[in-house]
């Protein structure tokens, strides 16, 4: 097996190197996360972070453990990717861009610099998020017991695109293909394949058929 671990980089025991791997200056791999007392993430001891062939993990980036990342996966500089998510083959995360616990990313998704992805939501395969999209997980942001019920990320479909700056609210579903404005703010789901615009978000119009997967 070949890997490139930079001399700079903490590698924590156990952590799964896949063959031509490269883990950059500064980068954090493996690490067991580190819990405030008032925290609502699961208390447990994590197995070791696996990382696929190919997988680039760049300078000053973090990726804990109980995550599992595919084949040449880029996660770039200072971005992080936080404990028990999945994330699939050929995956970019942008620099600065932090997936939070309990997701899972498909294959061929795109997650662009200071992009946030909130803990326990789902993106499918060749989903694009632009430049510091937001998604939420809680409606009560911290207060009242029975938000622990009711926390949940967003759904973003098979080849929907977030544009820059939009917002999705909790628990929102994002429709196959459909596309979200830069600066949109949604607060209900998004039909397949409609472009949807403003705040609170609304239906503009039909996705262009020449921008649908199957004929790009």
């Amino acid at each position: 097996m070949t890997a490139e671990v930079a001399e700079t980089a903490v590698v924590y025991p156990g952590t799964v190197i896949g063959d031509g791997c490269r883990i950059l200056d500064y980068a954090v791999v493996g690490k067991q996360p580190s819990l405030s007392p008032r925290s609502t993430t699961r208390r447990e001891e994590l197995p070791p972070l696996e990382l696929g062939e190919g997988t680039i993990v760049s300078t000053g980036a973090i990726v804990f453990a109980g995550t599992r990342i595919g084949s040449r996966v880029i996660v770039g500089d200072q971005a992080c990717v936080r404990e028990r998510c999945v994330i699939e083959d050929d995956v970019v995360i942008g620099r600065g861009a932090l997936v939070e616990n309990d997701t899972t990313v498909g294959t061929l998704t795109k997650i662009q610099a200071d992009a946030y992805v909130t803990a326990y939501s789902t993106l499918e395969e060749k989903v694009f998020l632009a430049p510091r999209v937001i998604t939420t997980n809680d409606n009560f942001m911290g207060r009242t017991e029975k938000r622990h019920a009711l926390r949940k990320g967003p759904t973003i479909r098979r080849g929907a695109r977030i544009g820059a700056g939009a917002v999705l609210c909790p628990a929102v579903e994002i429709g196959e293909e459909a596309f979200v404005g830069a600066g949109a703010v949604v607060v209900k789901d998004v039909p397949p394949r409609k472009v949807v615009v403003g705040n609170p978000a609304r239906v503009l119009r039909d996705v262009p058929a020449d921008e649908l997967l199957e004929n790009a």
